[in-house]
């Protein structure tokens, strides 16, 4: 598996603790930063970590800033991305089992890097259980016009 992950000021610590966790489950890393202790615009990241997965060049990614929120929202701007904001390790399986999500946004100021790495590894080695969630997600993708 490839993940590309990317990170904006706020979540620099966290994103390089999971870079090093994906690398010890045995799975490929692009890194996309950002690299600065400076303010950036977090769209300038989330957006191509959302594009990597969404044209294939990734099977999943992962997005840190301060909440989570405003890369989620980003990523999900981004045609066949279902980008979930996860906080708690019931939520990380729950979006890999019944969305079949394929970016996961965290807050490096929302939550400690023992429980964000927790949530990283479940959503990253759960499954899609697809049967009668597939109905659901088919209909996202129906409107989306893929």
């Amino acid at each position: 598996m490839k993940v590309a992950i990317g990170s904006d000021h706020a979540g620099i610590e966290l994103r390089k603790e999971i870079i090093s966790m994906i690398e010890e489950l045995g799975m490929q890393v692009e890194d996309v930063g950002c690299e600065c202790d400076t303010s950036v615009d977090y769209p300038d990241y989330a957006i191509p970590v959302a594009e990597k997965v969404a044209n294939g060049e990734a099977d999943r990614g992962i997005l840190i800033c301060g909440t989570g929120i405003g890369m989620s929202i980003a990523a999900n701007k981004v045609k066949g991305i279902r980008c979930a904001l996860v906080h708690d390790l019931f939520s990380a399986k729950a979006t890999r089992q019944h969305n079949d999500s394929n970016v996961l946004a965290m807050g490096e100021r929302v939550i400690g890097p023992g429980l964000a790495l927790e949530i990283a590894k479940v959503w990253l080695t759960t499954e899609y259980e697809g049967g009668r969630h597939g109905r659901r997600v088919d209909k996202i993708s129906q409107y989306e016009g893929q």
